[in-house]
């Protein structure tokens, strides 16, 4: 029997303060009302009357600025904050704050060149033409404007569908250099920046912080810890069809920050395509010599992994996610997995305090050959007692997260009434799975979602 069904031999990390998600989301709104006290200090409120459209022009504009460096802070994976929130909330914040900062952003623009045009009696158009090229600091803003534009288009849900991953993630990252060529502009014409020590005092210390975490966490973090632990393919070992595990060993990995159920982007330096990331959870337990991840071939640039040889060099990003037993101090515990999904629900199994008969893993697969660690599986319905229940075959219908035929969730996981229940498949089955737990009275739900 391998190593990766052993208990578990490295320290495990205790669970996160629930405030910490409270404070930073107490935090982002306390700053939105940082921002809108500087401009009330700075007379914004007395300069609607003399010209609205020019005062609610810099309001917009500030509020813009600083949900966009919010933003930045959101997806820079400071430890903290990761902990705190996990990849899949951060990422629909990510999304909210960018969208509402670029219409912010275009408000500022419309709002303050129609204010111009109208106290210098001119063309709108002219107007905004003598704004770009006469003010200081204005050409770099409209180009970063035009790439935070680029950003934006991208990430339009009907946008994305038609760009690998790779190509919008490349695109994404003109953000940073957006927001970069939007500071002169501020500094040197900013009537909220340059009139008040209070204003320069804030905005420096947003700009240094939102830098200094990208910095550190984007680039100093995973550069320290890939020098650390030096993690090299060890093995390669096909699971099933289009299904591969590999195995990785490095230096003191009993160091590394990992729980069962989070996930690390990858990069492995096999060659051509080496420095295009993907995110692949751990599919067991993590211990002190060993990390393993199963890739199923979905024709993302997956499939190079079955080719991978041992020594290979890997780089990581992480560990990221919440989808973990940090909260579960035993009971009944539910898993629900559905193909691939089940990867990080089995480096669970092996982690979780549970006693024999309180867990129940319920494995969503489209027929019989679908089926991976069929070994593993069995020796954890043997030697802890994991109830295993496969649903092989189509969907009983589009909706549908069950096979024809299928009982339901309370028949298949009697436990479920206030167990912990973990889901992790394709979007649409963990929205329907998630639901159908709710609906059996489970306790608390723990999801993951990867989409972009």
């Amino acid at each position: 029997m391998t190593t990766t069904l052993a208990p578990p031999v490295r320290a495990v990390r205790a669970a996160t303060p629930r405030w910490w998600a409270d404070a930073g989301g107490a935090a982002a709104f306390v700053s939105l009302l940082v921002v809108t006290a500087l401009w009330v200090a700075g007379g914004g409120v007395q300069a609607v009357a003399q010209s609205w459209t020019d005062s609610l022009g810099r309001l917009t504009g500030l509020l813009a600025s600083d949900l966009l460096l919010l933003q930045v802070l959101l997806m820079a994976r400071v430890p903290v904050v990761e902990r705190a929130f996990g990849q899949d909330r951060l990422a629909r914040w990510h999304r909210w704050t960018g969208f509402t900062s670029f219409h912010l952003m275009l408000a500022h623009i419309v709002l303050i060149t129609v204010g111009y045009a109208g106290d210098a009696h001119v063309n709108v158009f002219a107007e905004l033409w003598d704004l770009v090229v006469d003010y200081p600091g204005m050409l770099l803003a409209t180009a970063g404007t035009l790439l935070l534009v680029l950003v934006v288009v991208t990430s339009v849900r009907a946008a994305r569908r038609r760009l690998r991953y790779e190509s919008w993630h490349l695109l994404h990252l003109y953000a940073y250099l957006g927001v970069g060529l939007a500071l002169p502009h501020q500094i040197w014409t900013g009537t909220d920046f340059v009139s008040s020590p209070w204003s320069r005092a804030y905005w420096w210390t947003l700009y240094a912080v939102s830098a200094g975490a990208v910095v550190a966490y984007r680039l100093g973090l995973p550069a320290w810890r890939n020098w650390r632990h030096r993690l090299v393919v060890d093995r390669v070992v096909p699971e099933g069809p289009g299904l591969t595990s590999v195995y990785l060993r490095g230096r003191d990995l009993a160091e590394l920050p990992v729980r069962a159920g989070q996930f690390f982007q990858w990069r492995f330096l096999d060659g051509h395509g080496w420095s295009r990331s993907h995110p692949y959870s751990l599919s067991a337990t993590p211990h002190t010599g060993v990390l393993r991840i199963t890739v199923k071939d979905l024709g993302d640039g997956s499939a190079r992994v079955a080719g991978l040889r041992p020594g290979t060099r890997a780089l990581i990003e992480g560990p990221y996610g919440k989808l973990t037993g940090e909260r579960y101090t035993g009971g009944p515990v539910v898993m629900l997995a559905c193909g691939i999904g089940v990867t990080p629900l089995l480096a669970l199994l092996g982690e979780l305090p549970y006693a024999p008969g309180q867990a129940t893993l319920v494995y969503r697969a489209r027929s019989e050959a679908e089926v991976a660690f069929r070994a593993e599986l069995d020796w954890l319905a043997r030697h802890r007692g994991v109830r295993i229940v496969h649903l092989l075959g189509p969907r009983a219908h589009e909706a549908s997260w069950l096979p024809a035929g299928a009982p339901p969730l309370h028949h298949l996981a009697p436990q479920i009434a206030g167990a912990q229940v973990y889901v992790c498949g394709p979007d649409a089955w963990t929205a329907a799975a998630t639901a159908a737990a709710r609906g059996a009275g489970a306790g608390p739900v723990h999801t993951e979602q990867f989409a972009w």
